[in-house]
């Protein structure tokens, strides 16, 4: 099946797929269950059975019982070009149409629904060029590439190290607003001050100011050390 063939459904789902497989190193190389991915596309058990087969048969997932589903190279590579035209369309809605980064993420799915690649160039044209999306996730290149990654969870960042925020790794609104409310975006500069054992909260210092977050919390945001 070729790219052109592709529905706008079948890309949602090759873009998901690579977004719950993806541990935050770039690979996404790991199986992922189905009812995982009917819980996150909120559909039921017998749609997602039946777009995996349509998938599968056109090569761009392979579906291994007692293991889940994972993208091919090929499924991987379109993987990719739909996440490139949803993170652009993010920058777009906030740069250009002045949205929150809480806001975006629903608004920007319903957007690509529609954007050709003429579109996506002239939205990318339009935004300057973004290189990351609000969230701070890798905008891949025109060819479905990314950059290596090399941050870290904030959760095994090294402690009393100047670190600055890469991503923020989910999109739930509540969850955003309330980082950002802790002045936790990205490119915010901050310290581990000290991480209780047995996965408990952490305490971070951003300049004069100190926070206490939960380690679940901490698991979605990644830092590098500052230079």
């Amino acid at each position: 099946m070729a790219a052109s063939d592709l529905s706008p459904t079948m890309r949602d789902y090759l873009a998901e797929v690579y977004r719950l497989t993806d541990r935050g190193e770039g690979a996404a190389s790991d199986y992922v269950g189905t009812s995982a991915l009917a819980e996150t596309l909120d559909v039921s058990a017998p749609a997602v059975n039946r777009m995996i087969t349509k998938l599968k048969e056109a090569g761009l997932l392979e579906h291994e019982p007692y293991q889940g589903i994972r993208l091919t190279e090929a499924g991987r590579r379109e993987a990719l070009k739909e996440l490139r035209r949803h993170r652009i369309a993010e920058v777009f809605l906030v740069k250009v149409m002045g949205f929150k980064w809480h806001e975006v993420h629903h608004e920007a799915e319903q957007l690509t629904r529609g954007m050709n690649e003429a579109l996506t160039q002239r939205m990318d044209e339009m935004a300057g060029h973004p290189t990351v999306c609000p969230h701070g996730e890798p905008i891949p290149d025109a060819n479905g590439d990314l950059p290596p990654l090399d941050d870290v969870l904030l959760s095994h960042a090294p402690h009393n190290e100047d670190l600055y925020i890469t991503r923020v790794r989910t999109r739930e609104p509540d969850r955003l607003e309330y980082l950002t409310a802790l002045g936790l975006t990205p490119g915010a500069h901050l310290r581990v001050i000290h991480a209780a054992p047995f996965n408990g909260p952490l305490q971070l210092q951003l300049g004069r100011e100190y926070r206490i977050i939960g380690h679940n919390l901490a698991e979605l945001i990644r830092v590098k050390v500052g230079e």
